[in-house]
């Protein structure tokens, strides 16, 4: 068992929210659905959690209602090899009203922020030339999606 197991709380949408992104990453599984029983907090046999698995990692949804919402003080970091897999999870994790933000960051239909980010854009920032990184930075900042080209095209 993961020690750590990131808990997403969703007012009623938590397996709505699990089938979206087991649909959309690979290596992944709904692998418990916990219904209410009775004297439950929710009506006899609607979802309480949802445990599911995302590239391997585990993750529970649950059904807590409307008290807390979604901020991007938190996001789900997502290491992408290349463009089209940003280009394939930016797509998709947008579907059905999510939201672009700046710097490969989106905020899914759910409100659950997102950073899509390519590797190659932490070692371009991270590089020994500090010039090079600035550039690198400078072009990230300007961005939504992150575009490894214009990446490497800024950075010189």
């Amino acid at each position: 068992m993961q020690k750590i197991t990131p808990f997403l709380w969703f007012d009623n949408q938590a397996e709505e929210a699990a089938n979206f992104y087991t649909s959309i990453f690979k290596n992944s599984r709904i692998t418990n659905v916990m219904r209410n029983g009775e004297g439950w907090p929710g009506p006899v046999g609607s979802v309480l959690t949802v445990d599911f698995e995302l590239e391997g990692q585990p993750f529970t949804a649950l059904n807590g209602g409307p008290e807390f919402k979604f901020t991007p003080a938190i996001s789900l970091f997502v290491h992408c090899k290349s463009q089209a897999e940003v280009d394939e999870l930016w797509s998709k994790l947008l579907e059905g009203g999510g939201e672009a933000d700046a710097c490969g960051w989106l905020r899914d239909k759910f409100g659950v922020s997102w950073q899509i980010t390519p590797d190659v854009l932490l070692q371009y920032i991270q590089d020994e030339d500090p010039a090079k990184a600035k550039r690198a930075m400078d072009a990230m900042l300007g961005m939504k999606k992150i575009d490894i080209a214009a990446l490497e095209a800024a950075r010189g």
